[in-house]
């Protein structure tokens, strides 16, 4: 059995991928979000939070060979927990990173973390829309009410974020819902809907849309606030899904 952390668009590939090596694939994702994780026979899912725990009960219940951890460039808490279960109970570990974007022309500022983004993004005094997720909402909305720029979030339609944006005290009229990534097209809707003038959004790669949203920028005349990603990438990652098969093919 071969376990992999998912709840990311590569999550289809890489499971269809390795279940066509002729091995079961368990995907495991935080959330019961709508997911493809692909038709292939040899392919389940659970979902639901695990701690270190949870995931070696997990390991040694479904005699799991190699843990897969192709979850959020941004989930570090994820990758340690699971890179810790992993040397507890000496199964490999084997991280998929998607390739970060890199952009040196001075088209984006770049920001070391969300409390540095958010000073940055409200600093201009124009609209901001929050393209990051809803986990860390808290250092936007304080900058919002600090400086009385108005403030909006695309995030998942799903409780916990509907319950995040509460916390973090955005009204209904703040809170747009969809899953992403979005196109040039809709990033371009909703900045002519809330009058955008800074997009803030997270180093996430190609497939989590921020070429769209750089280029939406560009043409609206928009800045653009990314926040790097955090920590070191695991000695054992690789960035195509034929690099990490191989790999698990190699272990198992």
């Amino acid at each position: 059995m071969i376990l992999l952390l998912g709840g990311t668009r590569e999550t289809r590939p890489i499971a269809e991928a390795l279940a066509r090596t002729g091995g079961k694939v368990l995907v495991s994702t935080a959330t019961d979000n709508e997911l493809d994780i692909g038709a292939h026979p040899n392919i389940s899912r659970r979902a639901g939070r695990l701690g270190e725990e949870g995931i070696v009960s997990l390991i040694r219940e479904k005699g799991v060979r190699v843990i897969v951890d192709a979850t959020h460039p941004f989930a570090v808490i994820v990758h340690e927990t699971a890179r810790n279960s992993a040397q507890m109970t000496g199964v490999p570990y084997l991280r998929f990173e998607r390739p970060a974007m890199e952009y040196g022309d001075g088209s984006v500022i770049y920001a070391e973390n969300h409390d540095e983004a958010a000073i940055t993004a409200f600093s201009f005094g124009k609209p901001v829309l929050l393209t990051t997720g809803s986990r860390h909402l808290l250092p936007y909305t304080v900058q919002s009410r600090a400086t009385g720029v108005p403030v909006a979030a695309r995030v998942l339609a799903h409780p916990e974020s509907v319950e995040a944006c509460k916390r973090a005290g955005l009204a209904d009229s703040q809170v747009i819902f969809g899953r992403g990534p979005f196109s040039v097209d809709e990033n371009l809707d909703v900045i002519k809907r809330f009058n955008i003038g800074t997009i803030v959004t997270k180093d996430s790669g190609a497939s989590g849309g921020v070429p769209e949203k750089v280029e939406s920028a560009r043409i609206a005349g928009c800045r653009i606030v990314i926040v790097k990603r955090p920590g070191t990438i695991s000695p054992l990652s690789f960035g195509t899904v034929e690099a990490l098969v191989a790999e698990v093919l190699r272990r198992n």
